[in-house]
């Protein structure tokens, strides 16, 4: 509750103090929705949606998995720096290699903190992390991997092809499906599937002193199920992502937030790892953030119709992104599905 409305707060550009809870002022938290998060902007805005680049299956799930791999946008601007437009017709893994290489022997950081990519020298035989990541980006093309999941039925079908690649796991398979599925390669319901990560278990035992018996994918999906009508019980006015519910990955999300809440604020309750501490403090990042969603969830028009030029509420329509179908961000795509 308390995090949506400092997303909104942040939104619409209101000077900070955001909130006068001092956990959440003082470490790093989420946003309640995932696809709010800068990085998932950055990807849906700046490596999906583009005007310039290619819209193929092929090649947007050729961006979207180089970028993942890394999650960090400064490594994508890296990239996009030393070979212009990002295409797989274009890539070689000498280059690249070479790219990232000197990168890290100049002291940056190719890798996002947000959680651990297995080194991958087992499968694939190299010395350095990002060069087996790009060989493993190199087999799921080779193997027509994009193809595969334009037509898979089902997330969990996705999810279980992704799930086969030598270093990826279930987490991070989870992870990769849904990052996919923002694009218009796939179009799978988010509240299809779940996979509960590590910080989403501990969160769940901090939660639930009995499961009555459900397991704990069942237990989110059933947060998720009754979100509405448990806010109606609490009194809580939840404010949505203009009419876009939680979805099954947002409440996985929440109860990761809500674990490591817990650290500072019960620290007397203990998770499966038995983390104690929260690792990262908040530092705002005051470039407002310009807002974009996948077209065929229907929420930017959404965000037109909310946004209040004297509160200077952010500029929906910046950037590169490319138009939908009938001409305007926010206009029908070639699928109905609303699922979030």
């Amino acid at each position: 509750m308390q995090r949506q409305a400092i997303f909104f707060r942040r939104a619409r550009c209101l000077p900070p103090p955001w909130t006068c809870d001092p956990v959440l002022a003082a470490y790093k938290f989420t946003n309640a929705y995932r696809a709010s998060d800068r990085v998932s902007q950055y990807l849906i805005r700046n490596v999906i949606y583009r005007n310039d680049l290619a819209d193929s299956p092929r090649e947007v799930f050729f961006r979207i998995l180089l970028f993942k791999l890394f999650n960090k946008i400064e490594t994508w601007e890296l990239l996009e720096k030393s070979f212009g437009p990002i295409t797989f017709e274009d890539y070689g893994f000498e280059h690249y290699d070479q790219v990232l290489t000197q990168a890290m022997q100049d002291g940056h950081k190719i890798y996002s903190a947000a959680y651990i990519m297995p080194p991958g020298s087992r499968s694939f035989g190299r010395d350095l992390k990002h060069q087996n990541h790009l060989l493993l980006l190199e087999r799921m093309m080779q193997d027509r991997l994009p193809e595969q999941l334009a037509h898979a039925c089902t997330m969990k079908e996705g999810f279980e092809k992704l799930r086969a690649y030598p270093t990826i796991g279930d987490f991070l398979a989870y992870q990769f499906i849904t990052d996919i599925n923002y694009s218009e390669v796939t179009d799978f319901s988010e509240m299809d599937f779940v996979v509960p990560g590590p910080g989403a278990r501990n969160g769940l035992r901090k939660c639930f002193a009995d499961t009555g018996g459900f397991n704990e994918s069942d237990l989110i999906r059933l947060v998720a199920d009754l979100q509405e009508e448990e806010f109606e019980r609490l009194g809580l006015d939840f404010p949505s992502l203009w009419g876009r519910r939680l979805q099954l990955i947002d409440c996985q999300n929440l109860f990761c937030e809500v674990d490591k809440y817990a650290r500072v604020a019960h620290p007397e309750i203990e998770g499966y790892t038995g983390r104690k501490r929260i690792k990262q403090k908040f530092r705002p990042i005051l470039t407002p953030v310009e807002l974009f969603y996948p077209p065929k969830w229907e929420l930017n028009l959404e965000m037109h119709a909310d946004a209040d030029p004297e509160q200077g509420i952010l500029d929906f329509t910046g950037g590169t992104t490319r138009r939908s179908p009938k001409g305007s961000i926010g206009g029908k795509s070639h699928s109905d599905h609303i699922p979030r």
